[in-house]
């Protein structure tokens, strides 16, 4: 009997997907439950494994665009499973002749006459390549980096996106984490107390103050949350993806960790699932780990808002009329002016400033 593979559901609004690479070929025998295939959509690559274990036939070309419920190949139930192979003896090394010997023993050998030299071929002329040309290289576009493309550009052309900037003191926040990373650790479960969870924190807060930035605009109404579906932007080598923490207004510090640093582990290895990338209402980005000093960050529409982070670095400031050095980030929010107004997305940025520059507010819900 023969099972067919076919393409299965790929998630919301994903209808299309591209054939990436076989991990096996036609005519091999493939287990049960093996991965066989993966598949890129415009989010994640998909992996397929096979319905049965047989032989594996009719692999569709890598490079194929499948439509879900689209075939891919076959594995015929049929075949037999390829016997193992036996350990081959090896042979005893034949006696060698002295050359001596062999001159006295062996009949004289005839050389055969040689054979006429080929006729050269006029080769058809290679056109020449500038020295530019030479060095370099056309990779096709991978089907996230073209939808990334798309959708970056669909923002500029539909949101009328405007940013803020603010500067945040870090120095409680870093004086916090220095006291209590090694207890955090220990109670979670091994759950590193940073940074991230400290702004996420902040933004649920904010949020909650100025809805209008969790909201989206669909045709010609506005679509406000009573929750908060924060995407962490997650750089990868495939491209910038942005896995989204479900609820994450109910979240603790810990769980906020937790899941962050596994969202970014499985980012990079291709680990994500499609519904953990999808339905987000506000976004964070951090440019800061890459040594951004300040930046203005694209929205992810339709969201209306993103939060830039950026890296946190010393320098002078003045306090209470004294100039003092002082752990300092720049934070940016670009939000969409056709939803958000100026003075709630410079009133939201001054609250995650005041959230992260006293974290006992984050605690006491102040």
């Amino acid at each position: 009997m023969t099972v067919e593979i076919r393409v299965p559901a790929l998630g919301e609004s994903l209808t299309t997907a591209i054939v990436a690479r076989w991990l096996k070929n036609s005519g091999d025998y493939v287990q049960h439950d093996e991965t066989i295939v993966e598949l890129e959509t415009d989010k994640v690559s998909v992996e397929v494994t096979a319905p049965s274990a047989g032989r594996l036939e009719g692999c569709v070309a890598v490079g194929t665009e499948v439509e879900i419920g689209g075939l891919l190949g076959a594995v015929d139930e049929t075949a037999e499973a390829p016997a193992a192979p036996e350990p081959v003896a090896a042979e005893p090394a034949p006696a060698l002749k002295t050359a001596a010997l062999e001159s006295v023993t062996s009949p004289a050998r005839v050389t055969p006459p040689a054979p006429e030299a080929p006729k050269p071929v006029s080769a058809a002329p290679v056109p020449k390549l500038s020295a530019h040309e030479v060095r370099e290289r056309r990779v096709p576009m991978s089907r996230l980096r073209q939808t990334i493309a798309r959708n970056l550009k669909a923002a500029q052309n539909t949101a009328a996106i405007l940013t803020t900037f603010n500067e945040i003191d870090m120095s409680a926040a870093k004086a916090l984490r220095a006291e209590y990373k090694d207890e955090f650790e220990k109670k979670h479960d091994g759950a590193r107390l940073g940074f991230m969870s400290f702004f996420a924190r902040a933004v649920v807060g904010a949020l909650k103050d100025y809805p209008a930035i969790n909201a989206q605009i669909e045709g010609d109404e506005i679509v406000y949350r009573d929750f908060v579906n924060l995407g962490i932007a997650v750089g990868t080598e495939r491209g910038l993806v942005v896995p989204v923490l479900h609820d994450a207004d109910q979240m603790s510090f810990a769980e906020l960790e937790r899941r962050i640093a596994d969202y970014g582990k499985r980012a990079r290895t291709g680990g994500l699932k499609l519904e953990e990338l999808s339905h987000g209402t506000f976004s964070i980005t951090n440019g800061g780990i890459f040594g951004s000093l300040l930046s203005t960050p694209i929205l992810n529409t339709p969201q209306s808002g993103i939060l830039g982070m950026h890296a946190i670095q010393d320098r002078p400031v003045v306090r209470d009329g004294q100039i003092v050095i002082r752990p300092m980030m720049y934070v940016a929010l670009s939000y969409d002016h056709r939803i958000v107004d100026g003075r709630e997305a410079v009133s939201f940025l001054v609250r995650i400033k005041q959230l992260v520059e006293d974290p006992r507010r984050l605690l006491l819900d102040l």
